[in-house]
């Protein structure tokens, strides 16, 4: 069977990182068509730069990185260098990229790739906020119409939100772009932080990830020392949740994960609820579902993934 075409939408970020290396080691599975980056956990120059550092680190620089937004739609930018550090990618020092970013910006590109693949064949998978979507939707309607769907992290229900009491930060920095996201029409599977608060970074899989002792695995040990302090020290739980990786793991195994088919609105209006993602899980509305809200994982089995793919590399 073919491997299935992929973009990755991201803003590295750690866990972003993890999540682009786990999508390189599975080229059985996933044919990365390219990263386009925007601005979100860090200022656009940095996701860029850090999306080139992981595609050399993992030996992959045959994959074009396109540069994207450096704004939100209509709002001035929010980032979390508070949890991924001044660089996005704190905790492994690591040589400046040689590679240079893609000629097409990753609006172009996103436009491109899905005009010219054939009609449903490509997956968005957007990590960060959804701006270079909404902004390519926008501009090329059509390719709308042409996805195989879109699996983002972004939202939550149950957990509500990890930037103010509402919202998630994805979902937060760029409301209005996910709101366009999620009336489009298309099939969307959304990794909330329901889920993903349930894939803890816990001790015995870091040390099985030391234990490994590859370049990738000990870069890959420093950042998400790093990252999983700010979590730890917030939620005061055995380990940090490892969001995006949660998406390129329901790629390549969705009986891990488990969700229903809901309806899913984002609150654009409100200065106390800005980015909540209104989430109808109990079907108290009569709103039609426009979405699979992911809200449960195997956590073993997601780690034991991880941990088998990241020793390819």
């Amino acid at each position: 069977m073919a491997p299935q075409k992929i973009i990755i939408d991201t803003d590295p970020g750690q866990d972003d990182a993890i999540a682009i290396l786990l999508a390189l080691a599975s080229p059985e599975e996933l044919e990365v068509l390219a990263i386009t980056t925007v601005a979100g956990n860090v200022p656009l120059d940095k996701t860029s730069r850090n999306a080139r550092v992981i595609c050399e680190l993992a030996g992959k620089t045959d994959i074009p990185v396109h540069e994207g937004c450096d704004r939100p739609m209509q709002r001035t930018l929010v980032t979390a260098e508070y949890v991924h550090g001044k660089t996005g990618l704190d905790g492994a020092d690591l040589p400046e990229p040689k590679m240079p970013v893609a000629s097409l910006s990753a609006v172009e590109a996103i436009i491109h790739h899905i005009r010219r693949e054939p009609p449903g064949s490509v997956t968005l998978c957007p990590l960060g906020p959804l701006t270079n979507i909404a902004t390519a939707f926008s501009q090329a309607p059509d390719i709308v119409e042409r996805l195989a769907g879109i699996v983002l992290m972004g939202g939550a229900y149950f957990e509500v939100g990890n930037t103010t009491p509402a919202a998630e930060f994805n979902i937060y920095v760029d409301p209005e772009a996910a709101e366009i996201v999620i009336k489009s029409g298309i099939d969307i599977t959304i990794l909330s932080l329901d889920v993903t608060h349930k894939a803890l970074i816990t001790q015995p899989w870091l040390d099985r990830i030391v234990a490994l002792d590859t370049p990738v695995t000990r870069v890959a040990t420093g950042w998400l020392n790093f990252y999983e302090r700010y979590d730890v020290e917030k939620y005061g739980g055995a380990g940090g949740p490892l969001h995006d990786p949660c998406v390129i793991a329901y790629l390549l195994r969705p009986d891990l994960f488990s969700g229903r088919r809901i309806n899913v609105e984002i609150e654009t209006q409100s200065d106390l609820t800005r980015g909540m993602t209104v989430a109808d899980w109990w079907g108290v509305t009569d709103r039609p579902p426009n979405a699979l809200f992911i809200g449960d994982v195997d956590s073993d089995g997601f780690f034991d993934l991880l941990a088998e793919r990241l020793a390819r590399l």
